[in-house]
């Protein structure tokens, strides 16, 4: 390809103005300095014509090159005597640097635009219009070859590049723009091979990924491929703390570069904000989620785009990966991070920002991912759920392909699966983790217990608007954690109904495993109880801790060490729970061992009755529901005659179903009689009716 002939447009962009254009016209201009240099060259050159020349040196190339005039120290810079001028890194004729040349559209004079967004001087967009030019047009490789002495060095060295641009290569000035400190090196434009060479013989390359931008194509570079993510997720609510922050903060990065650290409460939330404000700003961000190695690729990409970058997966310690991006004081960074900002991280702080949560707001975010509002009740779908804009548009193409897969319209029960895939967490290494799989009918209890587990089901799903929306927290850093205490024999119900409550709120159970909690070394108690709390805050799940006597129990009077440190694990117990996040329900046989304080921070203490002689018969009844039955089976007898609890009498069905099983026939009378009587046994009781019902 020669100078001044167009690229061919790409069929996909036929008719768009053609990026390549104003380069060429560079070019254009260039070849013209390239020509005036080697009419100068060649004027008096023995070897001109020889075409063997560059391979050796020759006795009269020898002697013209002894005869060469020492460069004059008093002419002033730009104006040797070689003849070409300084500035051939403006504008040719016919390129508007802002609205690119004849018959483009604006904007497309990448290179122009380049070096002003940039801040480059004069002298450095001409050096990088040579170093670039054997890259564009391979004629200008021959042209280099002849002028390096060199035809085997087809790239315009250092001297080489001055002389074009009219400086004398004895100026410190001038020589200077080639340092690793000047803005070609630094911002990642040039480079300069052959570091064992002088410096006036080193070759000067372009990245391809900077010739590619100036050609128009916006590909990230290869090294960022498996270092980028895309900026997934709408953004979060226009109005409450969210939105006031996203404007302020988009009105900042408009204004210029900006480095700021949102802390995050929750994971997510930061970056939420952080892509929110930068396309409000009217930018499409840089997510970066590499390591240190690639930040000068990360910054370069981000030059060369106008693009900010936003960074949430810090490395431990981030202290050099948030230091290099602050140093960047050309480009708008944005970080975020649950950990506080450290100035130990870095010598120049930058804004530091608390990350708004997201809150009910978070509704639209789905519906936006989803591609509009479903045939149900998304904002009660979505509730319990605290994702961050990334894993609900995740979530939303995950529940879309489960949908698909099924045959079947998009459900909330594809939404909570897909949610619930992304909640996925750590708890399993401290916690037996529970998929609910009963709902509210498996339930047999009197009205006013079942009102309040649905009234707790009602305080998670709404936790958010209530106590952050409309400002009902407490304050002292309280945080928004649902807790609840079930109160009641054993089999009353307490633990089906934590996995009722987490089924009606789409959330997995994790029982807690008090055997991997409680540890005997003073401190480890508590920090295996941190670990578990940490995990929650940051997963959507309901927390139980089966049989809490053990870790929440009453103080006691200091009569020895151990009653220290008992009262110990109990005081950062009522601390830790002020400031949960997530759902927890506790259960107990006997309230009166929880202490007092831990009952006057918990939001419902639901007790569990024995049930009566009426609900005994409607738990037989459910526990029978699916199992054959022989035909004169009567349950009235067996719920008045023996006083049992609902996982008791459960029992006392599954072993009158393997009885009938064994058999190979439906469940008889006897059957039934056998198992309530079993029960008994287990319980230590006498077991009444041993001569019929």
């Amino acid at each position: 390809m020669t100078a001044g002939t167009p690229l061919a447009s790409d069929s996909a962009g036929r008719g768009a103005a053609d990026p390549a254009g104003p380069l060429l016209a560079r070019l254009a201009v260039l070849r013209e300095r390239v020509a005036l240099l080697v009419e100068h060259r060649a004027s008096g050159d023995p070897s001109a014509d020889d075409p063997l020349r560059g391979l050796y040196l020759s006795d009269d190339a020898a002697r013209h090159l002894l005869g060469r005039p020492a460069p004059d120290p008093s002419a002033p810079a730009g104006k040797p005597g070689a003849g070409p001028a300084a500035g051939l890194g403006a504008p040719p004729a016919g390129v508007d640097p802002d609205g690119g040349g004849p018959g483009e559209e604006p904007g497309g004079d990448r290179f122009g635009a380049l070096v002003a967004r940039l801040g480059l001087s004069g002298l450095d967009a001409a050096v990088l219009l040579v170093a670039l030019a054997p890259d564009l047009d391979r004629t200008f490789e021959p042209l280099y070859g002849y002028l390096n002495d060199d035809v085997s060095r087809r790239r315009a060295g250092v001297g080489l590049a001055l002389d074009l641009c009219g400086q004398p290569a004895h100026r410190a000035g001038p020589r200077a723009r080639f340092h690793p400190s000047a803005p070609l090196a630094a911002l990642g434009l040039l480079e300069l091979e052959e570091p064992e060479r002088p410096l006036l013989s080193r070759s000067l390359r372009v990245p391809d990924r900077v010739l590619a931008h100036l050609l128009g194509d916006d590909t990230p570079d290869a090294a960022l491929a498996d270092h980028l993510e895309p900026p997934d997720g709408a953004a979060p609510a226009a109005d409450g703390a969210a939105g006031d922050l996203t404007r302020r903060l988009a009105a900042r990065l408009a204004a210029g570069p900006v480095t700021a650290y949102l802390r995050e409460h929750r994971e997510g939330d930061g970056r939420a904000a952080a892509i929110a404000a930068v396309r409000a700003a009217g930018g499409t961000p840089l997510c970066f989620t590499g390591t240190v190695d690639r930040v000068p690729d990360l910054l370069r990409e981000a030059r060369l785009t106008g693009r900010p970058v936003v960074v949430t997966r810090l490395p431990d310690p981030p202290g050099e990966l948030v230091r290099l991006l602050a140093a960047a004081r050309d480009t708008s960074v944005l970080l975020a991070d649950r950990r506080p900002y450290d100035p130990q991280w870095c010598p120049r702080d930058p804004l530091v920002l608390d990350a708004p949560r997201l809150g009910a707001g978070t509704a639209a975010v789905w519906a936006g991912a989803l591609g509009g509002e479903p045939g149900f009740d998304l904002a009660a779908t979505v509730a319990p759920y605290r994702l961050g804009g990334d894993r609900i548009a995740r979530a939303a193409r995950a529940a879309r392909q489960l949908a698909e897969f099924d045959g079947t319209a998009l459900t909330p029960a594809h939404v909570r699966l897909a949610a619930r895939q992304q909640s996925a967490s750590g708890l399993e290494r401290h916690a037996r983790r529970i998929r609910p799989a009963v709902d509210w009918s498996d339930l047999v209890l009197p009205e006013a217990p079942l009102a309040q587990l649905h009234e707790l089901a009602l305080r998670a799903r709404h936790r958010d608007r209530v106590l952050g929306d409309w400002r009902l927290s407490a304050g002292g850093g309280r945080g928004r954690g649902v807790l609840g205490l079930f109160a009641g024999e054993s089999g009353t119900g307490k633990t089906l109904s934590a996995e009722v409550v987490a089924a009606e709120l789409g959330l997995d159970l994790y029982v807690v495993q008090l055997s991997s909690v409680v540890d005997k070394y003073v401190g480890e108690t508590e920090k295996n109880l941190e670990r578990i709390f940490a995990e929650a805050d940051r997963t959507d799940a309901v927390l139980l801790f089966d049989e809490a006597d053990a870790v929440f129990g009453k103080r006691s009077e200091v009569k020895d060490s151990h009653d220290r440190y008992a009262n110990l694990e109990s005081a950062y117990l009522l601390q830790r729970l002020e400031s949960f996040d997530g759902i927890a329900l506790l259960t107990t046989n006997l309230r009166a061992n929880i202490d007092e304080a831990f009952t006057r921070r918990l939001d419902l203490v639901v007790d569990f009755p024995f049930p009566d002689a009426g609900q005994r018969l409607a738990l037989w009844r459910h526990g029978l529901a699916r199992v054959p039955t022989a035909g004169d089976v009567e349950l009235g007898p067996l719920a008045e005659g023996f006083e049992l609890a609902g996982g008791s009498i459960r029992s006392a069905v599954v072993t009158a179903a393997y009885r009938a099983a064994g058999r190979g026939g439906p469940v008889t009378p006897a059957d039934l009689l056998e198992g309530a009587r079993r029960e008994y046994r287990k319980a230590g009781r006498l077991v009444p009716g041993q001569h019929g019902w």
